[in-house]
């Protein structure tokens, strides 16, 4: 698929076939277009946690308040370990660098689970507190992004988007 195609392609996506199984290769091949994004200073803050039994991510629905999320085969959680950007970098890469990185990692799964004929939604709204605890994480590491990965059940047509004349500052 053509970057252009998968970027075209991109949905959000909250209905999974439940029938249909996301194998151990389609999750490795997203975790390495992940780690294959940009990070400040080459830190790669990362973490990834991949959710594949249902007793997992009935956890993870206990803490969610969409728990649409957990009827996707795989769930990915992303988090940050803030901690190797802030020593580099102090406050800033602490509070910013560190997100940035995560989010381009995550943004890397997204159009890699395109690319494989999958489907996700980026959660961002969450219990921090809540998904740390049901996932085990320890603080500072804290989640970032809810990434549920499966077979789209439903046809979704392209939201609409802002102009790129209404969103550019041309200098």
């Amino acid at each position: 698929m053509e970057f252009s195609e998968a970027l075209a392609k991109r949905r959000s996506v909250r209905h999974y076939n439940t029938r249909l199984a996301v194998t151990e290769e389609d999750v490795r091949a997203l975790l390495l277009a992940a780690i294959s994004a940009p990070s400040a200073g080459n830190i790669q803050p990362w973490r990834f946690t991949v959710l594949k039994s249902p007793e997992s991510r009935q956890r993870l629905a206990d803490a969610l308040q969409q728990r649409w999320a957990t009827s996707a085969p795989v769930v990915i959680v992303v988090s940050v370990d803030p901690r190797p950007c802030g020593a580099r970098y102090g406050g800033r890469g602490e509070m910013l660098y560190a997100i940035q990185d995560t989010a381009a990692a995550t943004e890397n799964i997204l159009l890699a689970a395109v690319d494989r004929g999958l489907s996700s939604c980026w959660i961002g709204a969450f219990d921090e507190a809540a998904v740390r605890e049901a996932l085990g994480l320890v603080a500072p590491v804290t989640p970032v992004a809810i990434l549920p990965i499966g077979y789209s059940a439903e046809s979704s047509a392209r939201p609409s988007r802002r102009s790129i004349d209404e969103l550019t500052t041309w200098l």
